[in-house]
């Protein structure tokens, strides 16, 4: 059943992500006064097929779906020449300001689309994690700034308590500790716990760049607070054998309140072959214990330390807030969001370039198909939003000045917009060899890395 579901997942994503893309291209050719021959959603043999009556546009559906094209009329392809009246129509006819809007239009609309789709979600309401933070580790950046876990973060602002921006949900503090960290600036973050609200000055200035990953806020000391729970045990382990079982709370540690999975984590794996004592609730009326669990000793795979174990999955239940915006807040935030994923695209992209992040971010069809069954199964909400994440990775993408994808050709257009003189065929022929190996080069990183999280190789 998941199957299908992911499978009818990434076929609507990368439906409706290739149709919107490749009707930007089609309806600003047509305004341009470009002649379009096929609009086709995939490539290879067709399944289906129809020609517009007005248009004379060939609509095309291909086996191939991953992907489309729009094919204009253009005296460079091969096959018999353009009548004489059609010349006009011609795209390599036309000036080469409406060859650069025709370019961009396909990742324009795509960061439209995204835009539109966030809009939806922010103005009928998501729900999602509050900001409330787990006790960081000792030393993290979160640590040196004063939090000690429990606070709940509300804004952010400079470091003259100016511009400063509401925190409504975690997501938001993601966002918005994520722009800091990219600029390396010092901010205040406000937060308040059971005692009064506080003002935590955060430096951001030495943070590396190769830390800005999908787990850059554990890095900095940020993880989720909340109650912290046993979901299964395994038959055998310490857990087992010290009593644990399905549904209890955890309360303290070695005496410290929990209120995250990290710090919990971390204090199990550095008592290897130590008692530990931890404090539960149990059923209902609630019971609480004091358990002696002696985590079981493991050999690190990586640093070769003896590490500890207790054998017990665990879950949290985190504090939730339905976060709303009227429908004007809504489109602005929407295009602040997306403005801001595709400048953090871009600037990943090119520290997989310079060596500085790690080529493992790439992903591909299987990790996307992945993602989008997830999302459709939590919700239309996490499903639109997906969609717009990888809408705009799809905008970023063509929008790189790879010969073969639109910012390639982008790129040949502002050249020739620059020295009145258009990029010769040899030169574009040469650079679209080059392009076509850069893309088949990243498609194969991102397979490998879609199969080795896969099979965990």
């Amino acid at each position: 059943m998941n199957l299908l579901i992911e499978v009818a997942a990434f076929a609507v994503a990368i439906g409706v992500l290739v149709v919107v893309h490749e009707y930007g291209h089609y309806s600003v050719a047509r305004l341009c006064g470009v002649k379009v021959l096929r609009f086709s959603i995939g490539f290879g043999r067709p399944l289906a097929s129809w020609v517009g009556r007005k248009s004379g546009t060939e609509w095309t559906i291909s086996a191939l779906p991953l992907g489309g094209y729009v094919k204009m009329l253009d005296e460079r392809d091969p096959g018999p020449g353009i009548l004489p009246a059609d010349l006009p129509y011609a795209f390599n006819r036309q000036h080469v300001a409406k060859r650069i809007a025709i370019v961009l239009a396909g990742p324009l609309a795509n960061f439209l689309l995204a835009v539109a789709l966030f809009s939806i979600v922010f103005a009928t309401g998501v729900v999602e994690p509050v900001a409330r933070l787990a006790t960081p580790p000792a030393g993290s950046v979160a640590a040196r700034a004063g939090f000690d876990g429990g606070e709940t973060v509300v804004s952010i602002g400079d470091m003259q308590g100016a511009d400063a921006e509401a925190v409504r949900s975690w997501s938001d503090l993601r966002w918005k500790l994520l722009d800091a960290a990219f600029d390396h600036r010092r901010i205040v973050l406000r937060a308040h716990d059971g005692r009064g609200t506080y003002d935590f000055q955060v430096d951001l200035r030495s943070v590396a760049e190769r830390d800005l990953d999908d787990d850059f806020l554990s890095k900095l000391g940020f993880d989720q607070g909340g109650t912290l729970s046993v979901a299964a045990v395994e038959p055998g382990s310490a857990a087992e054998r010290a009593g644990l079982e399905p549904g209890d709370t955890l309360r303290t540690v070695g005496g410290a309140p929990i209120d995250g999975a990290q710090a919990f984590i971390a204090y199990v794996k550095a008592h290897a072959g130590r008692p530990i004592v931890i404090g539960i609730d149990r059923g209902v009326p609630v019971q609480r214990l004091s358990l002696t669990v002696v985590p079981d000793s493991r050999e690190d795979a990586q640093t070769g330390a003896a590490t500890g174990r207790i054998g017990a999955a665990l879950a949290t239940q985190v504090q939730t807030v339905n976060v709303r915006y009227g429908l004007g807040q809504s489109v602005a935030r929407s295009a602040r969001r997306t403005w801001d994923i595709a400048v953090y695209s871009l600037r990943m992209f090119g520290r997989m370039l310079t060596g500085q992040a790690s080529l493992k971010n790439l992903s591909g069809p299987v990790t996307i198909a992945d993602y989008a069954g997830k999302s459709a199964q939590l919700g239309w909400a996490p499903f639109l939003s997906f969609l717009s994440l990888v809408s705009i990775s799809l905008g970023v993408l063509n929008l790189l000045p790879i010969p073969v994808l639109d910012g390639g050709h982008l790129l040949y257009y502002l050249v020739e917009a620059a020295t009145g003189k258009a990029v010769s065929e040899r030169w574009q022929l040469v650079l679209q060899r080059a392009g076509l190996v850069c893309i088949v080069v990243l498609s194969a990183i991102a397979l490998f890395n879609d199969l080795a999280r896969l099979i965990h190789f």
